[in-house]
């Protein structure tokens, strides 16, 4: 008779490049036969990749921790491990003030938590985060719909943004070869991923650190991502607001399968902001690069993130960013605000913004933003659209729900869908019926493919999607 297998139960906090880490731990756990439960008080080992990025996020990890730590008393379980950015940053604090965590990984110790589950590793196993980049060889195990999967291209980030940690928490700027790369694309293809998500701290600058003989344009790696056979769409993310060449516009614009979204984090509008936030240009050049993707890309889906309540942000500052937000009509937006880190440059700043104004100015933007959404949404009504079928939506099993291809994954909205059978992994067309300032609703006008689509999800909980408030 067989041993059943030992459970381990896995939460991931903050971004999606987190959630790949995660997926690398979930390989780890695979190869040496455990099993993933979806219920904490299942597992013998429960692992939390945290978020450390502001304070919001560290709250949400340190309180994730102490709620699961409560299965080692009521449970089965006999090791809780704390794994990622929160542990990189704090390891002294954690270890001496959480004696529940029985391990600490960091952000680049992921392959560590094989001794972990091996019973063979220290309590603290924090390393230097430029010791490691994810490789094409290394375990994975996709969560969610296996018809989409990120591909970190890069790790670090060598920017010097006043108020940014991630380049302290992370490192400096390790891109991934692009052969590396392209095989990982491929197996992910193989185990059915359609979409493929290439995302990094920086993605504009990928290749830009490795050595000359393998440096090569993003847009040759782009290229060679949408031609492996099998692929439907290519998008990208975390691209930095400077001038994107002609090659990248092209395939945005034109290539079947790269998708015309640009996610492109953009932080303010007004002059003296930028500079304090040291982002290294003014609102010109961003007014400049806006209008060229606009003009260059047909259909275009332009997705940003602004912080309001920076150190010096004045009402000036901030009535300019509306007014920004007013012209440039983003599909998508997102708010933080501004979070006073300890170790990041901008908290040295005088002129503090105090949390009451922050909040009452994220609000206002925010509804500047909804409204815009709503718009553009309501705008789709009557189209025909492709859309990726994800699965079964949260609110209620027998209601299907998907994206089209202005809709990234989990960040945002959804495409609700009606009058028809749908399986998650397939592509539809879908006619949008109904619009709201975050969802549609479509309705089947194909018939389902004979040869895609999958019925079950890997039990991973995964929450939230960002260490941010979702003011959408």
């Amino acid at each position: 008779m067989h041993e059943p297998r030992r459970k381990i139960h896995f939460v991931s906090l903050g971004c999606v490049k987190n959630r790949v880490d995660t997926e690398v731990m979930l390989g780890v756990a695979d190869r040496q036969g455990w099993l993933l439960v979806s219920e904490p008080e299942e597992a013998e080992i429960i692992v939390v990749n945290t978020c450390g990025f502001i304070g919001e996020a560290k709250k949400e990890s340190i309180d994730t921790i102490l709620e699961l730590s409560e299965y080692k008393r009521i449970g089965t379980c006999k090791k809780l491990v704390v794994a990622g950015c929160l542990s990189q940053r704090y390891s002294t604090e954690l270890a001496a003030q959480l004696p529940e965590v029985d391990h600490l990984l960091g952000s680049s110790d992921m392959l560590k938590l094989a001794g972990v589950l091996e019973g063979q590793a220290e309590r603290v196993l924090v390393g230097n985060p430029a010791e490691w980049l994810v490789r094409a060889s290394d375990p994975r195990v996709v969560t969610e719909s296996r018809a989409s999967a990120w591909l970190k291209i890069a790790e670090g980030c060598n920017r010097t943004c006043a108020f940014c940690v991630i380049p302290q928490i992370r490192g400096k700027q390790r891109s991934r070869a692009a052969d590396d790369i392209v095989a990982e694309a491929q197996r992910l293809v193989s185990a059915g991923a359609i979409e493929l998500n290439l995302v990094s701290q920086d993605t504009i600058a990928w290749g830009r650190d490795l050595p000359r003989e393998a440096r090569g344009p993003l847009a040759d790696l782009v290229r060679r991502v949408a031609d492996i056979e099998g692929v439907r769409w290519v998008r990208l993310f975390y691209l930095y607001p400077e001038v994107i060449d002609e090659a990248l516009l092209e395939l945005l614009g034109g290539h079947s399968r790269v998708v015309p979204y640009v996610d492109m984090p953009l932080q303010h509008a007004s002059n003296s902001m930028l500079r304090r936030m040291r982002r290294g240009h003014g609102k010109d050049r961003q007014k400049r690069v806006v209008e060229r993707l606009r003009e260059s890309i047909p259909g275009l889906t332009l997705r940003t993130a602004f912080v309001v309540g920076h150190p010096g942000e004045t009402q000036s500052d901030f009535d300019e960013l509306c007014a920004f937000v007013e012209w440039a009509r983003f599909e998508h937006a997102v708010v933080f605000r501004y979070s006073d880190e300890e170790t990041c440059a901008a908290n040295a700043l005088p002129d503090k913004v105090s949390p009451l104004v922050s909040a009452n100015r994220a609000r206002k933007l925010a509804s500047i933003q909804r409204r815009i959404a709503r718009e553009k949404n309501k705008a789709l009504v009557g189209r025909e659209l492709e859309v990726l079928v994800e699965g079964p939506s949260e609110e209620h099993d027998l209601v299907m729900k998907g994206r089209h291809a202005g809709q990234a994954p989990e960040i945002d909205g959804s495409v609700y869908l009606s009058h028809g059978e749908a399986h998650a992994g397939e592509m539809r067309r879908v006619r949008i019926a109904q619009a709201s300032d975050w969802d549609l609703v479509g309705e089947l006008i194909d018939q389902p493919s004979p040869t895609r689509g999958y019925k079950t999800r890997v039990a991973l909980k995964m929450l939230g999607d960002a260490p941010q408030t979702r003011w959408q």
